[in-house]
């Protein structure tokens, strides 16, 4: 049996990783394990976590969008994806500052007392003229799509609606019938 490789995002940076963990340890904040990481919690809301990585070692803020950033060293790892989250990267010890870095935490303590914090945006139901048909002629088959979550139900609304041909959608119709009126989701084979 071969053994099994798992990528420690901590193996990278430890020293330097210690030096963050003691200087985090003299604020009020949670040291803890998510997602193989260390995450550092305020009343049980994630407000920072701590990774090394090949070429840097890091800070990360999971609201930092919100902090002033007076130093100018917060980058968004993936823009256009991330929304919230802000990285302090830092590629030597010699580079950490342990005013400033406190400074940044307690900011983002205060924003996090302050409930600042990115709001997911609402899922919005999937229109589909056909499938809505389907659902008036039929009370029991509507009841039980009504019992799903929206995102069952939009992967339903989905499968429908993508069917460019009418004959298609009948078809796909017939299919996921059996599925909604069981109580199954379209997708539910796929998910442990």
């Amino acid at each position: 049996m071969s053994e099994q490789k798992t990528w420690n995002r901590n193996a990278y940076w430890q020293q330097e990783l210690e030096g963050l963990k003691a200087i985090l340890a003299t604020t009020e904040l949670v040291e803890t394990t998510k997602w193989g990481g260390i995450v550092y919690t305020l009343n049980g809301k994630n407000v920072l976590g701590l990774g090394g990585f090949k070429n840097y070692f890091t800070i990360w803020f999971f609201n930092g969008v919100f902090l002033k950033d007076e130093l100018g060293v917060l980058v968004n790892a993936n823009e256009g994806v991330t929304k919230g989250l802000r990285q302090w990267r830092f590629t030597r010890w010699e580079d950490v500052n342990e005013k400033n870095v406190l400074h940044y935490v307690n900011e983002a303590i205060a924003n996090e007392r302050a409930g600042l914090a990115i709001k997911p945006e609402k899922k919005v139901r999937i229109e589909c003229a056909f499938l809505d048909a389907e659902l008036a002629k039929d009370a029991a088959l509507r009841t039980a799509f009504e019992g799903f979550t929206l995102s069952k139900q939009n992967e339903f609304l989905e499968y429908i609606a993508t069917a460019k041909q009418e004959k298609t959608q009948v078809s796909r119709m017939e299919k996921i019938k059996p599925l909604i009126l069981e109580g199954r989701g379209l997708n539910d084979r796929y998910r442990k």
